[in-house]
This record gives structure tokens, C-alpha cells and sequence, in this order.
């Protein structure tokens, strides 16, 4: 754990808010074997192109690409239904599931840039119950680096976001928290290379524990460093 921006272990939050992919779940190779099937038909450099692809939504990273006489949004459908087909491999980062299932309800959210059917596919393969509130990619009119997600997370739980702590691993998603006004805790699980970040950084959910107080705030805790 890092212990940069520690000053999260000493807040409480009326929510937390999380992200899906690199963040709850495991979805990585499953992800790449879509995409690089996607990026080849197209005439992409495969792996430059990979690292573009993680924490925004398809339609957004098959507009990034700008290629004549392509329907972004026809593409984004092939690579949802490609997606859902193939979640071989996908599972719960480390302690995941049991840190859930901790939290209450009301006060969890999941925030991802997959579209609803992929995102309860997933969900499902990783062995995690979907929260009673989720943001996904139809919600929102432009995805994560922008804030917007973020924010209907916390109104959707009844709460404001800058009273929210936002769990992410990806540098879109990152930025989505900043410009909420939300706290953000990095989750490295599925990082290969360090994250340069002034944030906190957890490697998986086995050394945190939530705690909520008399007047049902939440506050994480490490107690075991």
C-alpha cells in the first residue's frame, strides 16, 4: 500500500463509488483479446493501440481513432456483444468479493465505463453481486475523463460526491474522480508498470477494512500494514 494521500484513512465518507475493470475485476485478457481482434481488421498498431483502450468507454476509444468510413457506434455494439461472449478468465481482484460484502448496500456504487449488459457479464464471471446502484455507459453523454459518472454515482445513492471516496485504476478514470471533487484510492492489481499518482494506492482488498461509525459514515482502514 502506498501511503501517499494517507489523509483518506482518516476521513469518512457518506459512499464509496467504484470502477469496474482493473478495479473490482480482472478483466485484461479477455479485453485485449476483443480489441486486438477489432484493431487488426482496422489496420491498427495492435499494441500502442491497447494502451489507449482501458477505463473509457468503446465508443469513445473508436471515435479517439478518427478511421474513415467507420460507425463508432456500430463498432462499440460489435465489441459489447464480442465482450459479453468471451469473459473467459475474468475474476475478482484480490478480496474484492469479501470487502463488498462488508459495505451496506445504500451506500456502494458502481461507476463503469461498460455498457450495463457487459457490465453485469462480467460481474457475474468475477462472482460479484451487482449493487442496487450503477452507472454504465448509456448513463452518461460523454465517459470518463469527464466527471459526469462519477457524479450521478453519489446522487444516485442520495449523496453529494465530494463526500465520496472513488476506488480506480485506470488514468481516465483517475481524472473522472479528481474533477468530481471525490477523494480517489488507486487500485494497482492488474498495473504491470508503477502508476505516477499523488493518490493512495491499494494492491488488492485483503488488508482494508470499511468501518461505519455511529452515524453511518464509512471509513477505511489498514489495519494491518
Amino acid at each position: 500500500m502506498s501511503t501517499k494521500g494517507s489523509a483518506v484513512f482518516d476521513k469518512r465518507y457518506r459512499a464509496f463509488l467504484f470502477d469496474m475493470d482493473g478495479t473490482l475485476l480482472n478483466s485484461i485478457a479477455a479485453a485485449e483479446r476483443v480489441w486486438t481482434t477489432w484493431a487488426e481488421r482496422h489496420g491498427l498498431d495492435v499494441p500502442a493501440f491497447l494502451a489507449t483502450i482501458h477505463g473509457a468507454r468503446a465508443i469513445d476509444t473508436i471515435t479517439r481513432q478518427a478511421l474513415p468510413g467507420v460507425d463508432a457506434r456500430t463498432e462499440a455494439q460489435w465489441i459489447t456483444e464480442a465482450e459479453i461472449a468471451d469473459v473467459e478468465g475474468v475474476v475478482a481482484i484480490a478480496g474484492a468479493v469479501e470487502f463488498l460484502q462488508t459495505l451496506p448496500a445504500d451506500q456502494w456504487a458502481l461507476v463503469t465505463s461498460a455498457p450495463k449488459a457487459l457490465a453485469l457479464r462480467r460481474l457475474q464471471a468475477a462472482g460479484i453481486t451487482p449493487p442496487a446502484a450503477m452507472v454504465t455507459a448509456e448513463d452518461v453523454a460523454s465517459g470518463k475523463p469527464d466527471p459526469a459518472c462519477y457524479v450521478l454515482g453519489a446522487q444516485r445513492l442520495g449523496v453529494a460526491v465530494q463526500d465520496c471516496l472513488v476506488f480506480e485504476d485506470a488514468t481516465v478514470g483517475i481524472h473522472a474522480g479528481e474533477a468530481s471533487g471525490a477523494d480517489v484510492m488507486v487500485v494497482t492489481a492488474v498495473h504491470l508498470t508503477p502508476l505516477v499518482t499523488e493518490h493512495p494506492s491499494i494492491a488488492g482488498y485483503e488488508f482494508v477494512q470499511a468501518s461505519r461509525d455511529e452515524s453511518g459514515l464509512l471509513q477505511l482502514q489498514c489495519p494491518v500494514s
